[in-house]
């Protein structure tokens, strides 16, 4: 695998419910590496934009009204294959569905309520890094530890 970035957002039902740490500390714990962090209640345009695939579905209104609905923390991690990581430890979008020990499986409550989005592929990634964030947001740095996280 190789180094990517992925981008991950905290969604208004995990900051609302004081979830931030304990997410956070999942992915740092794995070994990632955080290199953008930033809290925002999005805009309409933001999230239209964030959405967009899902403009013509019936619950698009819904989810750009939701994810406007208070602050949201984004976040850019990097890491050797972060992307399909970060979906495993975030588990399936219905919590119901997700396994123990993901965040949605110990954290979410129903699909309107699953308190993380992440990219699900690194050209999405790409767009929502790009979308959320500028680069002068985003740094390159390296752990003091980073020789324990990669061969």
């Amino acid at each position: 695998m190789s180094v990517e970035r992925t981008f991950l957002a905290i969604k208004p039902d995990g900051v609302q419910r004081g979830l931030v740490g304990e997410i956070l500390g999942r992915f740092e714990r794995k070994g990632f590496k955080l290199v953008g962090l930033k809290q925002l209640i999005p805009s309409k345009e933001l999230a239209e934009k964030h959405y967009g695939v899902h403009k013509e579905r019936p619950f698009f209104t819904g989810l750009v009204g939701f994810i406007t609905s208070g602050p949201v923390v984004a976040m850019v991690w990097e890491g050797d294959g972060v992307i399909l990581s970060a979906r495993k430890l975030i588990g399936a979008t219905k919590p119901l569905e997700a396994e123990p020990g993901t965040i949605r499986g110990d954290l979410g409550i129903n699909i309107g309520r699953n308190v993380i989005h992440g990219s699900d592929g690194p050209e999405t990634a790409s767009f929502e890094i790009d979308l959320w964030f500028n680069s002068s947001e985003l740094n390159n740095w390296n752990p003091s530890d980073q020789k324990w996280r990669v061969e």
